[in-house]
């Protein structure tokens, strides 16, 4: 089965009812709106509907790369048919607990793979995922967008280093030209593929350690000592 090109630009902001020149603010107010009028589980809402909408405000966010990691909004239901998770249950998977209209309270054991816009089996009910906020870690579409802190050092010279995520460590080389872009992208240790979800990568945003940062004159100069001296 062949799949549906990736929404437009202009068929987002259609989507949404936002301006061309619409801020990040304005998108983020009319996509909580409009989450709630095209949730599943309301009048006039669907499956379909829901699932455009997050596509388009993913569409929307993806215009320009960010300068600082910002995470897509929470949408807070107003009514228990929507399932909030966070990065760690949409990267692995896990249980967690729900409560129904019936006041009923239910173990669910989520596959890892999940995205906003899924749909989760509950008894009689379909439960629409979004995925809950967090400042550290961002998810954009496949992907996983991560802050972490690096020594200057290694910053400025590349090396072999070892980086506590919010996702657990990661063990990277990181090369002198990753470090002058303060980025570093780990092929396929995104999000898992699951079902027309492709397989995403992780990005880790660069900065470095407070407190630990050196001058470039004091590294040449550090440089030279060593030279100096063997």
């Amino acid at each position: 089965m062949a799949q549906s090109p990736p929404i437009s630009l202009k068929a987002a902001r259609e989507v949404l009812g936002v301006g061309l020149l619409s801020s990040a603010g304005d998108v983020r107010r009319a996509f909580r709106e409009a989450a709630k009028l095209a949730h599943p589980d309301r009048p006039g809402g669907g499956e379909a509907a829901f699932r455009r909408l997050v596509e388009a405000y993913h569409r929307l966010q993806a215009r320009a790369a960010p300068q600082a990691i910002v995470q897509p909004p929470v949408v807070r239901p107003a009514h228990p048919g929507i399932i909030e998770i966070d990065a760690l249950i949409a990267l692995n998977g896990g249980r967690i607990e729900h409560c129904l209209a019936d006041g009923r309270r239910l173990r669910l054991t989520l596959p890892p793979g999940l995205r906003s816009g899924d749909t989760v089996r509950a008894g009689a009910a379909n439960l629409a995922v979004t995925l809950r906020g967090s400042p550290e870690v961002l998810v954009r579409g496949d992907d996983l967008w991560i802050n972490t802190q690096v020594s200057p050092r290694v910053l400025a010279e590349g090396g072999r280093v070892a980086l506590e995520t919010p996702i657990g460590r990661r063990i990277v080389w990181l090369t002198k030209k990753a470090g002058e872009r303060k980025l570093i992208r780990l092929v396929g240790h995104g999000l898992p593929a699951r079902g027309h979800h492709k397989q995403g990568h992780l990005f880790l945003r660069l900065a470095p350690k407070t407190g630990e940062a050196h001058s470039a004159a004091r590294t040449l100069l550090r440089r030279f000592t060593a030279a100096w001296a063997a």
